[in-house]
């Protein structure tokens, strides 16, 4: 690394940092693209540093849609937003994009028709769509030196005893819209977070749920993982309400049982 003129100058947390998604990135994309090449290529922009990883293989959420059997590749990107997905579990823990993805300022992933964004200055997430679609995968990991945190604070805002146990699930990824409705929904939503033991539930940009959709999550797959904690953050005051009204016939549950 310190051969690349760009990171030449890196120290403490951010070449640490670096060296993380270098390493976790090219390795992904070697173990699964399929690709014959793998583009590594840094560059910097004022007080911005970015690495890009680029592959022409059979693109990550393809990949993950057909080895897991998700049903879009759309669901692909949404479970591995959650972390823990991976299609080596001989060689992999699942943890390597998410844990990536929370070390930048700005981590972007663009494959076939979609891409996701992760913007950690804003702590917030998109999800685009890509016209025309990508062959193969680009990732890009772009972070500022100065803002660099160390990553063993990092991994222990998601782990307990060394496991990565703390996932952030960002509601808005896993509908088309502002407002939630439907128990469909909902189990869309959590499907996989029974891996975890506390589940923070990020409701930022989210303008309404409904009955069914807040009594799935917090009454019905509350009551049937009770080790895991759900954590919901970032309502506004429609979905408080609704919340707040699902927790509270939760617990009338619990009483009459």
């Amino acid at each position: 690394m310190a051969q690349v003129p760009p990171l030449a100058a890196l120290e403490g947390p951010s070449r640490s940092a670096f060296h993380h998604a270098l390493t976790e990135l090219v390795n992904n994309a070697v173990d699964h693209s399929g690709a014959t090449e793998v583009s590594v290529n840094f560059s910097q922009r004022g007080d911005i540093v970015t690495l890009e990883v680029v592959d022409r293989g059979v693109g990550i959420f393809r990949h993950l849609r057909e080895r897991l059997g998700f049903g879009s590749e759309l669901e692909a990107l949404q479970e591995l937003s959650k972390g823990k997905v991976t299609t080596m579990p001989d060689r992999h823990t699942g943890e390597g994009i998410f844990f990536t993805s929370k070390a930048a300022d700005l981590f972007e992933i663009e494959s076939g028709a979609l891409g996701w964004a992760v913007d950690n200055v804003r702590s917030d997430m998109a999800l685009q769509r890509k016209d025309p679609p990508r062959a193969g995968t680009r990732v890009s990991f772009a972070l500022r030196p100065a803002s660099a945190r160390p990553m063993e604070a990092l991994f222990a805002e998601y782990t307990e005893d060394y496991e990565f146990m703390r996932t952030r699930a960002v509601v808005k990824l896993f509908a088309i819209g502002v407002t939630f409705v439907s128990r469909s929904e909902a189990k869309r939503l959590l499907t996989g977070l029974d891996r975890f033991r506390e589940v923070i539930l990020d409701f930022a940009g989210v303008e309404g749920v409904g009955q069914g959709f807040a009594d799935e999550v917090f009454r019905v797959w509350a009551r049937a993982h009770p080790d895991v904690r759900l954590t919901p953050v970032s309502m506004c005051d429609v979905v408080d309400l609704m919340v707040g009204r699902a927790l509270a016939a939760a617990k009338n549950t619990d009483r009459t049982r």
